[in-house]
């Protein structure tokens, strides 16, 4: 199912939880935001309209390395040919950048860099106290490093993200936040049962896909 569509499935689970409860713009744009950021968050594991933009940047951070390494061997190569200027840590530093360049994937790349959110999230939730966004932070830190339509995509990873929606909900003082943000999860699991590939609800501990490939 593609990010567009999970998105708007979040959206809409977000728009009717605005007009259930008693509405304000403030509460409005939190259970919009919630739920399309729920119905977005299983792809973590891959790439994604999520973190397309990270993914964008990790190519071009890639880039960099690479001819930022290439540059720096090339003035290094300069000044031992006309001065005999060689100094043994700045030649490593800039045969590491070259070789990270040529080595790291895009795709190894992202997965460091929303990690690396994913501690910021981490760390910030235990200075303040706040398991809530512990448990989003491991859950954005973790994902990226798992298989495809994996444990993001099973009915523990829902209980987990609930869990993460409660302690939310318990420090906003907002009625249905839990809510959303379990049924916007739950979307994206249901919308890619629809899909010819399934969902394996109940991975590892069973494995086969349960799918009704109607999408």
């Amino acid at each position: 199912m593609k990010g567009s569509t999970h998105l708007a499935i979040g959206v809409a689970i977000g728009a009717a939880a605005a007009a259930h409860y008693p509405f304000t713009l403030k509460h409005a744009a939190l259970y919009i935001a919630v739920s399309a950021l729920s119905a977005l968050s299983p792809d973590l594991d891959g790439p994604s309209m999520l973190s397309s933009r990270i993914g964008q940047f990790s190519k071009w951070l890639r880039e960099m390395l690479y001819w930022s390494g290439l540059l720096l061997i090339v003035i290094l190569a300069w000044l031992y040919v006309a001065e005999r200027f060689f100094v043994l840590e700045y030649s490593l530093a800039a045969l590491s950048l070259f070789l990270l360049g040529l080595i790291i994937k895009d795709g190894l790349m992202r997965n460091i860099l929303v990690s690396l959110i994913g501690c910021l999230l981490l760390y910030t939730g235990w200075s303040h106290s706040w398991m809530w966004l512990e448990g989003f932070g491991l859950f954005v830190a973790v994902a990226p490093w798992l298989k495809h339509r994996g444990m993001t995509h099973t009915i523990w990873a829902l209980g987990l993200w609930t869990a993460i929606g409660s302690g939310l909900q318990h420090q906003l003082q907002l009625e249905g936040i839990m809510l959303v943000a379990a049924l916007g999860y739950m979307s994206h699991l249901l919308a890619d049962t629809l899909t010819p590939s399934g969902v394996k609800w109940l991975y590892p501990l069973f494995k086969k896909s349960f799918k009704l490939p109607l999408a």
